[in-house]
């Protein structure tokens, strides 16, 4: 007879494992290389408590989170709204395949009301990567051409298709062969652009309104609706993957109405669930829709267990709610404005600080590339920095991912002028007391750091 397994692991007994425990686990069933690095800047604390910009650890130090998971907590951690309408509909149906679900529908009609242009019909997902492996799809399949643009300093996810349009080597290299047809423009250059969409074969130009880990950095303004333009002027679709940008990041709701532009497709994630559910989408016009998927054979070429199930879907609807009730985008316009101002007044007085950039709540602080010992990344002081203000002052930021000397700024768009000004006075200690990047590893003893991280 067979024996029952028994159960290694009770949700109870998960919730009272200690943070020893969960250091153990993690080195040992997670990434013990991940959990080394974070040990490393002191970043390996175990939070109990989460509520609006705070973050409590277990011995009650509360911490003010300006990374906001990557541009995920546009809401805060936890929004009691949105924690609401998920219990509010526990005991509906979430996932029924065979049917046409219960909230997806309004959802897609929601967000054809409030995206720019003639965007209408959504696919939804479960993170930003799949959405963009969506959007890659339908403009394959509508426009039956193979190539893809993309923007040097890109990020666009992991997964093979959205690494092969992502504008960092370091994570395309280990897993080539990648996408065949993918080739990079300069971001920010529209006459590149147009250019390359001359020589014929690009199905679209996939592009981030503000590039997120390519360092924080801002198009010329119109560069945007340059590009729709030159898209449609070549037969290629525009796509604006708005994953970390959308929903009042950039003080407008979404960031490709600072220019003006609409997209034939644009992606949506991170923000989109409201840090309480996974969700991803794209949406795309009626035309580029009916082109790909617009038939009885076509409907189901592309499909997705999770993606908009019930519960997933009542989140998102409450984001809107709030995002538009509350008015954050104008609250990030008016917040990061301010920030901007206070963080450009401390680069004055800094040697440590090349350039403060940013859009709203969307903001990266860059510093100089440091030179350093023979062995050692010459890239990372915008860690070493994140380091300090975490171990000092209970702050936490990181660096972007394909430009580590900057570090980013992404708090909830609910942060208050209290805790804005409280970010200001600790970047200015660490700063005002580390005057060069030797001081600041000799501070944080980031050799280590650097070497794991080269």
């Amino acid at each position: 007879m067979a024996t029952v397994p028994q159960t290694p692991m009770t949700l109870e007994q998960a919730l009272e494992y200690s943070s020893g425990q969960i250091a153990d686990a993690f080195q040992r069933y997670v990434n013990p290389g991940l959990y080394g690095l974070l040990q490393l800047i002191g970043a390996d604390r175990h939070f109990v408590k989460a509520e609006g910009t705070v973050v409590t650890d277990e011995d009650g130090r509360e911490c003010l989170d300006f990374l906001g998971g990557y541009g995920v907590l546009n809401l805060g951690h936890n929004h009691p709204e949105v924690e609401a309408a998920v219990e509010r509909v526990a005991s509906l149906p979430n996932i029924l395949q065979a049917s046409l679900g219960l909230l997806s529908a309004p959802l897609a009609e929601a967000l054809a009301a409030i995206t720019p242009g003639a965007l209408q019909h959504t696919f939804f997902a479960n993170s930003g990567t799949e959405a963009v492996e969506g959007a890659l799809k339908i403009a394959r399949k509508a426009t039956g051409r193979p190539g893809f643009l993309h923007a040097e300093g890109s990020f666009h996810g992991k997964s093979l298709g959205s690494l092969s349009v992502t504008g960092r080597r370091k994570y395309q290299l280990p897993f080539e062969p990648l996408v065949p047809g993918c080739s990079a423009v300069p971001y920010g250059d529209a006459d590149a652009l147009e250019r390359e969409l001359a020589t014929g074969g690009y199905a679209a130009f996939i592009v981030e309104p503000v590039q997120g880990e390519g360092g924080i950095v801002v198009p010329p303004d119109g560069y945007l609706k340059a590009a729709e333009e030159a898209c449609h002027r070549h037969r290629s679709l525009f796509i604006a993957d708005e994953i970390q940008t959308g929903f009042g990041r950039t003080g407008d709701l979404f960031a490709v109405e600072h220019d003006g532009a609409e997209p034939d497709i644009m992606v949506l994630a991170k923000a989109l669930g409201g840090g309480v559910m996974p969700a991803a989408a794209f949406i795309s016009t009626a035309a580029v829709w009916n082109a790909a998927y617009g038939t009885r054979d076509t409907c189901l070429l592309h499909t997705s267990t999770f993606g908009g199930n019930t519960r997933a879907c009542a989140a998102v609807l409450k984001v809107i709610e709030v995002v538009l009730r509350d008015d954050l985008a104008g609250q990030a316009r008016a917040k990061g404005e301010w920030l901007l101002g206070e963080l450009r007044g401390l680069q004055a007085d800094s040697k440590l600080v090349k350039e403060v950039r940013g859009r709203g709540l969307m903001i990266g602080v860059e510093f100089y590339e440091p030179k350093v010992a023979k062995g050692l990344s010459n890239e990372y002081l915008a860690a070493s920095v994140a380091g300090l203000l975490l171990q000092r002052h209970d702050i936490i930021t990181a660096y972007t991912l394909n430009n580590p000397n900057v570090m980013r700024l992404e708090p909830p768009l609910t942060v208050t002028r209290e805790e804005l000004e409280r970010m200001v006075g600790a970047l200015g200690e660490v700063m005002g007391r580390h005057r060069g990047f030797a001081s600041v590893v000799g501070r944080l003893g980031v050799e280590a750091i650097l070497r794991r991280l080269h």
